[in-house]
């Protein structure tokens, strides 16, 4: 079991998720029950299921869940780039956000490789 307020992937998965609540409410409002509650689902999933697989009691328990945050990682970042696509944010807005969760993607890959 690991205090999940000490690990950094979490921290940062916190960050991210508190950056993408800030830049999603420039989204127009028509896209209120769509991208806009999909993408917070996605930012939300990561922190979560890290704590969530943080609480576990083995290691095979805590790298299921943390696959399954990277997963909500990767589901964020086609969001994010759906956005820039769309032109409905600048890129250069959007494109620090999605660094930060590539940056998240590999520092999981890394600890699930270390579990």
């Amino acid at each position: 079991m690991h205090k999940v307020e000490d690990l950094k992937i979490w921290q940062k998965s916190i960050r991210l998720a508190k950056t993408v609540y800030l830049l999603i409410a420039e989204l127009p409002s028509e896209e209120k029950f769509g991208l806009t509650s999909q993408v917070k689902r996605s930012a939300i999933s990561i922190p979560s299921n890290i704590a969530e697989g943080a609480g576990r009691n083995s290691k095979k328990e805590f790298k299921h869940f943390l696959s399954i945050a990277n997963g909500s990682a990767c589901e964020l970042q086609t969001q994010l780039l759906l956005i820039i696509e769309l032109d409905l944010i600048k890129k250069d807005k959007v494109q620090p956000i999605i660094e930060l969760c590539i940056e998240i993607q590999k520092m999981n890959y890394a600890f699930q490789q270390k579990l």
